[in-house]
């Protein structure tokens, strides 16, 4: 984002440009920051931003990925450009286990007991990013055991237990 009018349209567009003179991919995480609902708009350069940012898919002849764990905010008109939405929801249980077993196998911690993927299944809001943040946290704080590990699990749960937002990709 730049402070000079105009600029961030133009990023936007040199993006798109560049991605299809390199016959790449473009992929924009949290995407939301560019395609607001503009009903919800106070400046015009809001209303512009989000105008390029339809005009560069509509445009693009490559493949274009946006990510966003906030789908409601999205403008409708954006909405419509995708060929494709996919919701990536919160693990199962199922998943929540095998993804435990499989951090817990790479931070050498033993395999992990009946209690502690108890402890992780009871767990609702368990995403990907929660192992990721936890094993990050391993740098910092000594992950010891599957215990150690399902308690650090809990607590990035807890932290957002007042949200309702999923992840996914639109």
């Amino acid at each position: 984002m730049s402070k000079y009018v105009g600029e961030n349209e133009k990023n936007i567009a040199d993006a798109f440009n560049q991605a299809e003179q390199d016959g790449a991919l473009l992929l924009i995480d949290e995407v939301d920051s560019f395609l607001q609902d503009r009903r919800g708009s106070r400046n015009s350069w809001e209303v512009s931003l989000v105008n390029e940012m339809l005009t560069q898919m509509e445009s693009f002849a490559g493949v274009f990925i946006a990510s966003t764990n906030l789908m409601d905010g999205i403008d409708q008109a954006a909405l419509r450009r995708f060929d494709l939405k996919v919701k990536f929801d919160y693990l199962q249980p199922a998943q929540a286990c095998e993804m435990f077993r499989r951090y817990c196998a790479n931070l050498n911690i033993a395999e992990p007991a009946q209690e502690a993927i108890q402890r992780l299944t009871r767990l609702s809001k368990l995403t990907p990013g929660d192992f990721a943040a936890v094993a990050r946290q391993h740098m910092f704080l000594s992950v010891a055991s599957a215990q150690d590990f399902a308690a650090a699990l809990e607590a990035e749960c807890a932290v957002k237990q007042a949200s309702t937002c999923t992840m996914g990709f639109v």
